[in-house]
C-alpha cells in the first residue's frame, strides 16, 4: 500500500498535517499542492477543528517546488498559479489560526508555505532559505510581502538576492519565528500552543485573526497584486529547461551550506 504524501492527524480539536516525501524533502509537486489545498479546506470545513498545524516528515519541512518535476515540463507552477487561489495566496485562507511546525529546511517556496502561517516554531535544525534567484523562478506565494513584513526591508531583500540560508536562532533574533525548541520537542510545543488557542473562544478567535487581516490589507493587497503581475510577466518568457540546467547547482549549493 502506498503511503500518504500528506498525513492527516486529528488530535482534539488540533488537526495535524504532514508533508511525507521525505526523499524528495517534502517537495511540492503537483500532487502534493492539490492535496494540500483540499486537506486545509477540509479542516477549515470541520467544524471539531479549531487550531491546523502544518509541518514535515524529517529531515526537512518542505523544500520548495519540486525541481525534476518542474525541469521536465511538469505543470507544477500552474497549480501554483491556481485561478481558484486568491492572488498571493498557497491556499484559500482559513478561518482558523495556522501554526507552522518547522522541524527542517523550509526553501522557497517551503518558505512561502511557512510565511502563509500565522504563527511559526522552529525546531533547533531549521533553516531558512529563499532560492528563487537561484533556479531562475520568482515567488508568486506573497514572499515579497510577507517576508519584508516578518524580518524587515533589509533582512527580506538580503535573504531573496543572496539565497543563503538563515539559521533557526538567526531567524529567532530576525522575527521570523516566535520560538525555538529541541527538535524532539517541536511537536509538544506546538500542539501546547494550539491547545491554548483552542481553549478560547471560538467566534472571538477567528473574528479576531479576521481582524489582524483586514487591518494588514491596505498594505498586503497592493503587494500581492505588484508580485503576481511580476511573476505572470516572467513567467511569459519562463522555460523549464533553464531549471532543468541549473537544478544540480541549486541542489549541490544547498546543501553545503546546509550541512
Amino acid at each position: 500500500m502506498t503511503e500518504s504524501i500528506l498525513l492527516v492527524e486529528q488530535r482534539g480539536p488540533v488537526r495535524v498535517l504532514t508533508f511525507n516525501r521525505p526523499q524528495q524533502r517534502n517537495a511540492l509537486n503537483s500532487a502534493l499542492i492539490d492535496t494540500l489545498r483540499a486537506e486545509l479546506a477540509a479542516a477549515d470545513a470541520d467544524e471539531q477543528t479549531s487550531v491546523v498545524i502544518l509541518t514535515g516528515s524529517d529531515p526537512a519541512f518542505c523544500a520548495g517546488l519540486d525541481l525534476q518535476e518542474l525541469g521536465s515540463g511538469g505543470n507544477t507552477l500552474l497549480k501554483v498559479e491556481d485561478e481558484s487561489i486568491p492572488v498571493g495566496h498557497p491556499w484559500v485562507p482559513l478561518s482558523k489560526p495556522i501554526i507552522g511546525a518547522i522541524n527542517g529546511a523550509a526553501i522557497t517556496g517551503g518558505l512561502e508555505l511557512a510565511l502563509a502561517c500565522d504563527i511559526l516554531i522552529a525546531s533547533e535544525r531549521a533553516r531558512f532559505a529563499d532560492t528563487h534567484a537561484r533556479v531562475g523562478v520568482l515567488p508568486g506565494w506573497g514572499l515579497t510581502s510577507r517576508l519584508p513584513a516578518a524580518v524587515g526591508r533589509g533582512f527580506a531583500r538580503r535573504m531573496s538576492l543572496s539565497g543563503n540560508f538563515v539559521d533557526a536562532e538567526e531567524a529567532l533574533r530576525a522575527g521570523l519565528v516566535t520560538e525555538v525548541v529541541e527538535h524532539d520537542a517541536l511537536m509538544n510545543a506546538a500542539l501546547a500552543l494550539a491547545e491554548t488557542i483552542a481553549g478560547n473562544d471560538q467566534p472571538g478567535v477567528r473574528t479576531l485573526l479576521a481582524s489582524y487581516r483586514r487591518a494588514e490589507e491596505h498594505v498586503v493587497d497592493p503587494a500581492l497584486q505588484a508580485e503576481k503581475q511580476t511573476s505572470r510577466a516572467w513567467l511569459e518568457t519562463f522555460t523549464p529547461d533553464r531549471v532543468a540546467d541549473r537544478r544540480a547547482d541549486v541542489i549541490g549549493r544547498g546543501r553545503a551550506q546546509n550541512a
